[in-house]
């Protein structure tokens, strides 16, 4: 696996950074991970590109340059897509792919078919955040650079608890500790704290969700009315699958919120019994054997009765 030193060579003058639509605190932390280790060390013309997300997320350094390029012409040396999938799914900054000189992806989605002309791609990881690391020079890491990275593997390891994480995740984050970084306090404002809104709006999902299949599945959906009513925007309903998975007996929670009339964004948790991945690359998602999502059309019941069929399947398939 080459080096992000080796990626760089020396006809390359300027790189855009894009992340995925949606950005989870992996995609933002990785994505100016990269960011600030490539401000430390060089002096390229350097942009990134980020849909809207959490403002927890705001400390790292250097986030008031997110979309700060506003020429639409622009044409880019390189272009490094990270923790994205899939192209379609490539957030704000998108267009400039097809005009980049060169492309690269860096990712840990097992659904990715590898889309740039290089690709970096590690679906043993458990975050976008371990995979750049990887790429990375140690020596060359600052404590901002640490900050982002170790905030990326906080948040899809779900703070090292998911099954994804291993000795090497562990050690990573170790060294990036040892940067000085005040890691404890990036998990309690990152992860763990929430808004008194987000909290009112976890609070109605988990009232109003519904368990299936004698309790291993349990499903709960949040409407644009709710969302308008309780304030909130698609980033601040992160968490919630996560919490629905925690019930008691529960192998798969599915989260649904709605987009648009008969669209809804679903996103998939498992613990061990189903590869979710599966059932969300079906409908043209993708994501991990134990976490994906997908954007389905019709009424809530349609959605979920499609979703459980090949839930079911995977259930009755383990049994045997």
């Amino acid at each position: 696996m080459k080096k992000i030193d080796e990626i760089l060579t020396e006809d390359i003058r300027s790189i855009a950074i894009v992340g995925h639509m949606r950005p989870d605190g992996d995609c933002v932390g990785s994505c100016m991970g990269l960011y600030n280790y490539l401000k430390d060390n060089y002096s390229f013309d350097v942009d990134i590109y980020l849909d809207d997300f959490a403002s927890s997320l705001l400390f790292m350094r250097y986030s008031e340059q997110i979309n700060a390029n506003t020429d639409k012409t622009k044409a880019y040396d390189l272009f490094i897509a990270v923790d994205c999938s899939d192209r379609q799914r490539l957030g704000t900054g998108s267009e400039f792919f097809e005009t980049a000189g060169r492309t690269v992806c860096i990712d840990h989605h097992i659904s990715n078919q590898g889309y740039c002309e290089i690709n970096h791609l590690n679906a043993d990881a458990c975050a976008a955040g371990e995979v750049l690391y990887e790429l990375l020079e140690e020596d060359k890491i600052s404590k901002a650079t640490a900050e982002c990275l170790y905030t990326a593997i906080v948040h899809d390891s779900g703070v090292f608890q998911y099954s994804s994480v291993t000795p090497r995740t562990m050690e990573i984050a170790g060294k990036l500790m040892g940067k000085g970084i005040d890691f404890s306090n990036i998990v309690a404002k990152t992860f763990y704290e929430k808004s008194y809104n987000r909290n009112q709006v976890l609070g109605r999902a988990l009232l109003e969700s519904v368990r299936l299949m004698e309790g291993k599945c349990i499903f709960s959906v949040i409407s644009a009315a709710n969302m308008e009513f309780y304030r909130v925007k698609p980033k601040d309903l992160d968490g919630i699958v996560e919490s629905l998975r925690n019930t008691e007996g529960v192998e798969v929670a599915i989260f649904l919120y709605e987009t648009n009339a008969q669209e809804y964004k679903v996103s998939l948790r498992s613990k061990d019994a189903v590869d979710v991945s599966r059932v969300a690359s079906y409908y043209g998602g993708g994501g991990h054997i134990k976490a994906a999502g997908c954007t389905m059309h019709g009424s809530v019941y349609d959605v979920i009765n499609n979703l459980t069929k090949h839930i079911e399947r995977q259930l009755m398939e383990g049994s045997r």
